[in-house]
């Protein structure tokens, strides 16, 4: 078979894309697990993202997760190698998972000619990162020419959000313990936001009401670079629907969606998550 001069396209589940855009674009994603007890599940193959939540509520203990094997990855490569030339993988921060470099490693021992990214992020806006990619190959740029843009976009991806669980953000390492208990004792809500590949903390505010009324701010400062954005939630869609309106009638050149939260990222920040999402043009 003579090779394709079609890109590979890789991610990972926590880019949430679409089941249309994946097999419509023919993009690899390599799922992460989430594991509850002794079983472990890959992520948006053995359990959906509405599953997922179920069974979040239902627990008594946290679920933990997992980054993807080496070897699936390696595998992946081993067959792709065969029919293309090229490939791109774009994956979730290095700093919160080694799927990165998983990816990394099985490219250099595959010997395949695989330019993996690091988005610095994950959830909407690393799928919108893929959607840009694919974008860029169907306007008939060459894989040079789309390397070089897709290397600009993880210093312009933006992800702020309102954690449903202090206690598990804590848990996954995500946040200190201190700042946790801090929140919990005197009912902080907290924002964090992703900073260089890390969740750090933005800000803590006292009233639950003035917490939409912060992110609005926030994201009203950078409107002028925003084209589409996604209204982030674990599992709570009437919420993000009615932040999505409000956000719809004060910004009518942008295009908003919802976004329900992959599993993985709603193991480290709870039931009942929002935020906001996007990529800066």
């Amino acid at each position: 078979m003579t090779k394709q001069n079609k890109i590979a396209w890789i991610t990972d589940s926590t880019a949430t894309l679409s089941n249309a855009f994946i097999e419509e674009n023919d993009i690899y994603v390599i799922p992460l697990n989430i594991i509850f007890g002794e079983t472990s599940y890959r992520e948006n193959i053995d359990l959906s993202a509405s599953e997922f939540y179920q069974k979040l509520a239902e627990s008594k203990e946290l679920p933990k997760s997992s980054q993807p094997a080496i070897g699936d990855f390696v595998e992946l490569y081993e067959k792709l190698k065969q029919n293309y030339e090229y490939a791109i993988a774009i994956h979730a921060s290095s700093v919160l998972t080694g799927t990165f470099q998983a990816s990394v490693t099985a490219a250099q021992m595959e010997e395949f000619n695989v330019e993996v990214i690091d988005s610095k992020i994950g959830s909407y806006p690393l799928g919108k990162m893929v959607e840009k990619g694919v974008e860029l190959e169907k306007q008939g740029k060459s894989y040079e020419e789309i390397v070089s843009h897709l290397r600009t976009l993880p210093d312009k991806g933006r992800l702020y959000l309102v954690p449903g669980s202090l206690t598990q953000l804590q848990k996954g390492g995500r946040l200190s313990t201190t700042q946790a208990i801090i929140g919990s004792l005197i009912k902080l809500n907290l924002i964090v936001k992703f900073e260089d590949g890390k969740v750090v903390l933005s800000e803590k505010i006292r009233k639950a009401k003035k917490v939409k009324e912060r992110m609005f701010e926030i994201f009203a400062e950078e409107a002028h670079l925003i084209k589409e954005a996604s209204i982030v939630h674990g599992n709570d869609e009437t919420q993000a629907n009615e932040w999505k309106k409000e956000l719809e009638e004060l910004y009518s050149h942008i295009k908003f969606t919802t976004t329900t939260l992959s599993p993985i990222a709603g193991t480290h920040l709870g039931q009942n998550t929002i935020g906001l999402g996007w990529v800066n043009e």
